[in-house]
């Protein structure tokens, strides 16, 4: 699990053995089971979580009671709710397994520690956030200006793993359209 975390990390940066011995000891590995919370709304989320194994999803339930799915999180991808994370504030969002997952995760805390004694981690980490800023910046940007089959395409075209693992009333609800809808659109 170790080299599977290094390699996300050395992606960006190169670390001596010594260098990722520190890294990783400012993580902690955890696994879940299938429909098990990492974080729930109005609870604590003091960890990013970076998925070694496994399949996760970030959601959000409206006050009608509707669920937005915002994310989905499988192998070498992060997952957090970020406002409640950096913020050291209750979660609005909801993260659970959508298949039995390994995780190594840090806290904000060991975050900031680990940036401040090692500056090609706090570049990792930089680049790591920017980066999901601008996947989240496109994100918002399809679902205002795209129509559902060019959402569903674009989708299609960047996550083709997903469509096997992901049931497709999450995957329409990621989308933003009803599950008629992409039943009708995946038939072509």
């Amino acid at each position: 699990m170790e080299e599977i975390l290094r390699r996300q990390i050395e992606k960006i940066v190169k670390l001596t053995d010594d260098e990722f011995s520190f890294v990783l000891s400012h993580f902690t590995a955890r696994s879940y089971k299938k429909h098990q919370y990492l974080v729930q709304a109005n609870n604590p989320a003091p960890n990013d979580n970076f998925v070694v194994k496994g399949l996760l999803k970030s959601f959000y339930i409206d006050d009608a009671g509707k669920t937005h799915i915002l994310q989905f999180a499988m192998e070498d991808w992060w997952i957090s709710d970020p406002q409640a994370y950096h913020n050291k504030v209750n979660a609005t969002l909801n993260i659970d397994c959508l298949e039995d997952t390994d995780i190594f995760f840090i806290s904000i805390d060991n975050r900031e520690k680990l940036c401040a004694e090692m500056q090609k981690m706090e570049y990792f980490f930089m680049k790591k956030t920017t980066a999901g800023y601008i996947a989240l910046q496109k994100r918002i940007l399809s679902l205002m200006s795209q129509k559902s089959e060019e959402r569903y395409a674009q989708f299609v075209q960047l996550y083709p793993d997903l469509l096997s693992r992901v049931p497709k009333a999450l995957i329409a609800s990621y989308l933003g359209i009803s599950r008629e809808t992409l039943s009708r659109m995946s038939t072509f």
